[in-house]
């Protein structure tokens, strides 16, 4: 096998909200450290992603020491978010299912509100240690995750994407591609490895943290939303699930949870354990 290097780590402070790509980045137990601590609420308090508001993807949340951030879009004021006070739990739904979280300030709210058209608000996972499991179904006892969509960590590999984009080269849609890997929003990205060589790998090192390969990271409507312009377009479903249909899943990437904790750093080298 030849040898295997962090090409790029991602850190996403809000969910579905661009984010930054750091050199270094220390790794806790619900994910890269920073990353999808925050998302945005409808006036029910349904978390809303790039499914529901594509504008998302034009937004940037840079991270700011203490765990707050800096946010900024096109036509927007830049505004800088802290950390909320303790304060009353709210209850948010994620996927069908509610997790306690706290309100940011106001002016949090009228930001997205004023941006996305519709009433919106900012809330904070305070302790992602006790406030969300991993899916029991794949979980072992005590695994939690922040914000993101299902587990800690997501990776994937240049040439999965290299693969992948030349099967859409030869599909039905050919002027959609290729596509960058920001549709996949990774949170680490492997050079070096054979396509698709990530499907099986059950446990791997970077650096001095250790990971559980969990399983299959199944795709949805965002990876069809270009990031840079918010527009929508068929690939890369369309492909992947012609090529890349893995049980229910249409499958990039894999998901991970860490299990020896450290930080990862841009170079440092993949080693698959099992």
């Amino acid at each position: 096998m030849a040898n295997m290097y962090v090409q790029a780590l991602h850190v996403h402070p809000v969910k579905s909200v661009a984010g930054t790509a750091p050199d270094e980045v220390a790794v806790e137990p619900w994910g890269l450290s920073g990353d999808r601590r925050w998302a945005v609420v409808d006036a029910e308090g349904t978390v809303i992603t790039q499914r529901q508001q594509a504008r998302l993807a034009l937004a940037t949340a840079r991270p700011l020491d203490g765990g707050g951030f800096a946010l900024s879009a096109p036509g927007m004021a830049e505004l800088v978010v802290e950390v909320p006070e303790p304060g009353p739990l709210e209850p948010v739904v994620l996927f069908g299912k509610k997790i306690e979280t706290v309100f940011a300030a106001r002016a949090a709210a009228d930001w997205f509100t004023a941006y996305l058209g519709v009433p919106a608000r900012l809330v904070y996972l305070d302790d992602p240690a006790v406030r969300r499991p991993v899916d029991p179904d794949y979980a072992l006892p005590g695994e939690t995750v922040s914000l993101a969509d299902g587990y800690p960590l997501l990776l994937t590999t240049l040439a999965s994407l290299d693969a992948l984009n030349a099967l859409i080269a030869q599909g039905d849609h050919p002027e959609e591609g290729p596509l960058p890997m920001n549709r996949f929003r990774p949170s680490v990205v492997v050079s070096g490895a054979e396509a698709w060589a990530e499907d099986g790998w059950r446990r791997i090192a970077i650096g001095d943290a250790v990971f559980r390969g969990v399983r299959e990271c199944g795709r949805c409507i965002v990876t069809t939303t270009d990031q840079a312009t918010a527009e929508r377009g068929k690939e890369p479903l369309k492909t992947l699930a012609r090529h890349r249909r893995i049980g229910k899943s249409l499958a990039f990437g894999r998901q991970l949870v860490p299990v020896r904790l450290g930080t990862v750093r841009v170079g440092d080298e993949v080693r698959v354990l099992e």
